[in-house]
């Protein structure tokens, strides 16, 4: 499939890019009107971008159907303060409610059923049951266009953070699985940022990684590893030699049920070098692959 942006409706190419750029964070903005009434919406146009000073951006586009601005903008604009609050599974439902487009008058805190607190350095409320909350100060308002779909990218300056002591880890760390975050995705989907969908990948070493254009031709053009697991051996600051006193029964068992076939003995220790890998023995796996290109 190919798309040209001006070449289908702009609802249409919506829903491929929210399908595509996916999951995207969701956070509660928590604003007041220029009377002081509280207002409350999620949006998923969301994240942050630097740490000094710490800065959070959020977009309330322009409606599709009718070219209008939300609430959220508007009182952005006319007093300068906003409150993000980081959304989890256990308010997802509340926050689903929150985003009916109530009118004006009508507090979003009270609909929704979520709890206002009062903020220590800006005007608008907190969301007392989520467990991330960011008192900020609007910087500057980005319109990126005027038409029906056009954002509006709200850049925020983080003044105040405040975490539920109860996300935290031993080391004083947000547990991931703690703190049960979800995400947007395309449509009526989301995901839920906890679980068997919270996987760790090993930050590069300090050193440079030798890169996969430096492995062996025959482990590089390996049919049986994945881009990844050749990003993890490319990972390793050097290409170890082979080990001779190297010993492993089922390397060995592999060899012996494989005697006098080169092709199904290679793609054989292939297979076992990629669950070593799997399970984090990197140096094994290094060793029954450099034994593979003998």
């Amino acid at each position: 499939m190919k798309i040209v942006p001006g070449e289908i409706k702009t609802g249409l190419l919506h829903s491929y890019l929210l399908g595509a750029v996916a999951p995207r964070p969701i956070c509660f903005a928590s604003t007041l009107d220029a009377n002081g009434i509280p207002n409350l919406s999620p949006f998923s146009f969301f994240n942050v971008f630097g740490s000094k000073p710490p800065i959070a951006i959020f977009s309330p586009a322009r409606r599709v159907r009718d070219n209008t601005t939300k609430h959220t903008l508007e009182n952005a604009r006319a007093t300068s303060e906003v409150v993000i609050n980081v959304v989890n599974y256990n308010i997802v439902q509340q926050m689903n409610l929150a985003s009916c487009e109530y009118p004006e008058s009508i507090d979003e805190f009270v609909k929704s059923g979520l709890t206002p607190i009062p903020s220590d350095m800006v005007k608008p409320f907190r969301v007392k049951e989520s467990p991330a909350q960011l008192e900020c100060r609007v910087k500057e308002i980005i319109e990126t266009g005027q038409e029906g779909g056009a954002g509006n990218l709200i850049i925020c300056e983080v003044v105040c953070m405040h975490v539920d002591d109860n996300v935290l880890d031993a080391n004083g760390n947000i547990d991931p699985h703690k703190i049960d975050l979800v995400a947007r995705m395309g449509g009526n989907y989301y995901c839920r940022a906890s679980g068997n969908a919270v996987f760790e990948v090993t930050k590069p070493n300090l050193e440079l990684g030798v890169g996969v254009d430096q492995l062996p031709e025959p482990i590089r053009n390996s049919h049986v590893l994945s881009g990844n697991d050749l990003g993890i051996l490319g990972n390793c600051t050097s290409v170890p030699a082979r080990d001779s006193s190297f010993a492993d029964n089922t390397m060995f068992n592999i060899i012996k049920s494989h005697t006098g076939d080169k092709l199904s003995l290679a793609t054989a220790l292939h297979g076992y070098a990629k669950q070593l890998i799997a399970a984090g023995e990197i140096s094994k796996a290094w060793q029954v692959l450099l034994f593979a290109t003998m």
